[in-house]
């Protein structure tokens, strides 16, 4: 039983999601190489595995968000930038993301977590705007809504729930990948089927879904290899 107990939060993480050094980059919008730094240095480790192929959860998604988001300087108007956030703060901040869980990954928020830029985590809920006590909080001037489509630092990640707009990512649903809506048919499905020389339209009679989503499938995957390419 102890070990059933000791195992099950990873269980839990790599059902939300698993996904590769490659993959994390191209969906989190960080460069490949800055994941592979940070987990070597213990600033955002792999949860689901930390050793051979690392493996990170959807999770894991947000912290590197929250951790390039924090390290990069923001720029208030042409005069005056923010300096990037101390380490300190990124790790309170990464603590208490790590300390609300997956469970507010819902796909009918449109952007349920948000950071500012001192590192404090706030929650969009339909009562309004929460801190991480609970509490009632006004919407930050200027924060990061965590899921929203990601550009910081030279990278470019796309929405992490509706990633387009016949697409999902929800997790716990096949592994956390994208995924045309209403289905199991992942984007890296039909791109592959693509690639081998399949038309939209042929999918979409094979899986029965619509020839745009298929499209949509396929530019996300070309957007997401081009990405992890140039990083």
């Amino acid at each position: 039983m102890a070990q059933a107990d000791v195992a099950s939060p990873l269980v839990r993480a790599a059902a939300d999601g698993c996904y590769d050094a490659g993959r994390a980059a191209a969906l989190s919008g960080v460069p490949r190489s800055t994941v592979y730094w940070w987990a070597n240095h213990g600033i955002v480790e792999p949860s689901v595995s930390a050793v051979r192929e690392r493996l990170w959860s959807f999770s894991d998604l947000m912290a590197l968000r929250v951790v390039s988001w924090l390290r990069h300087p923001k720029a208030v108007d042409d005069d005056e930038a923010l300096p990037a956030s101390p380490m300190s703060q990124v790790r309170m901040a990464l603590s208490l993301l790590d300390g609300l869980g997956v469970d507010l990954w819902q796909a009918e928020c449109e952007s349920p977590l948000l950071v500012d830029q001192r590192g404090d985590i706030f929650v969009n809920t339909p009562r309004g705007v929460l801190d991480t006590h609970g509490q009632p909080a006004l919407l930050p001037e200027r924060a990061l809504q965590l899921v929203a489509p990601f550009h910081e630092g030279g990278g470019n990640g796309p929405h992490l729930l509706r990633p387009g707009r016949h697409l999902r990512i929800v997790p716990a649903k096949v592994a956390g990948e994208p995924h045309i809506a209403h289905s199991r048919v992942t984007t890296q499905a039909v791109a592959a089927l693509a690639r081998r020389g399949f038309t939209a339209e042929a999918i979409s009679d094979m899986y029965g879904v619509g020839a745009d989503a298929v499209r949509e499938g396929i530019d996300l995957e070309h957007q997401l290899s081009t990405d992890v390419l140039a990083a």
